[in-house]
């Protein structure tokens, strides 16, 4: 029996990278999965597309999150379809949705940051807020952040200040929701192998600094974050809360 049958997801930003391997691992599992994207409305088509070639089932929505009232007009859209014995109901919710930034402390513009906290920190407080408005016992947040986190780089610093918001999100989240035995996690992925990080890993050089940084001595790949959180969505994981679950390969574990 799949792990998650009958199990409705949201997954923002769930048509490309690290989310579309979201979208398609969980929908895989039997979840219906609501694929949230931005502005791409071709890849996002795509995404659902897979999902029903390989007989799961899923809906495409929209909203900016850098717009005001971008939550909202996303909730209008997952209400009218996302209907369960008369009531709206979300067993599962991945806040993948970001932007990355690579800029140095010195250049870093408010303009760039507003875009920055607008999509990275106040999207997923608000989704989850609405989120959890219409789930039941035993749902499940998943925040994905980042191994940023726990570095000191000034160029990723902006970007690292709003990951590291969305780990104390999980941690005050998962005490206020835990009575509704809902838990909620952080996925912390170290370099994946997305669009995001093209640029650096098309270069030779760059890409094997970037292998070595992992005991495993390989970059991840987006598949490698959504099995782990396949695995948190499920019932296996009901004991898992408040956590920052890092899946980097291995990164930063010390000189040898």
């Amino acid at each position: 029996m799949k792990s998650l049958n009958g199990k409705i997801a949201l997954v923002t930003g769930g048509s490309r990278g690290i989310g579309k391997a979201i979208s398609l691992r969980l929908a895989s599992e039997g979840a219906f999965v609501i694929v949230h994207y931005g502005s791409n409305k071709v890849e996002a088509e795509q995404t659902l597309k897979e999902i029903r070639q390989m007989g799961g089932e899923g809906v495409l929505v929209s909203a900016d999150f850098k717009k005001s009232n971008a939550v909202e007009n996303l909730f209008s859209q997952i209400d009218e379809v996302v209907v369960r014995d008369g009531e709206v109901h979300l067993d599962i919710l991945v806040n993948n949705a970001g932007i990355g930034m690579i800029q140095d402390f010195e250049t870093t513009t408010e303009a760039q940051l507003d875009a920055l906290h607008a999509i990275n920190i106040k999207s997923p407080f608000l989704v989850a807020q609405k989120a959890c408005q219409r789930m039941k016992r035993g749902g499940r947040i998943i925040n994905i952040t980042s191994i940023v986190t726990r570095m000191a780089s000034s160029s990723v610093g902006a970007y690292s200040m709003t990951k590291g918001a969305v780990d104390v999100l999980t941690l005050f989240l998962a005490k206020k929701l835990g009575p509704q035995q809902i838990t909620v996690n952080s996925v912390a992925p170290g370099v994946i192998n997305t669009e995001m990080n093209a640029e650096a890993l098309g270069h030779p050089e760059s890409r094997k600094f970037m292998e070595s940084l992992s005991a495993l001595g390989r970059v991840g790949e987006p598949q490698d974050i959504a099995d782990v959180v396949a695995f948190v969505a499920s019932e296996e994981a009901r004991w898992i809360s408040g956590q920052r679950i890092e899946a980097s390969g291995g990164s930063f574990l010390g000189i040898s």
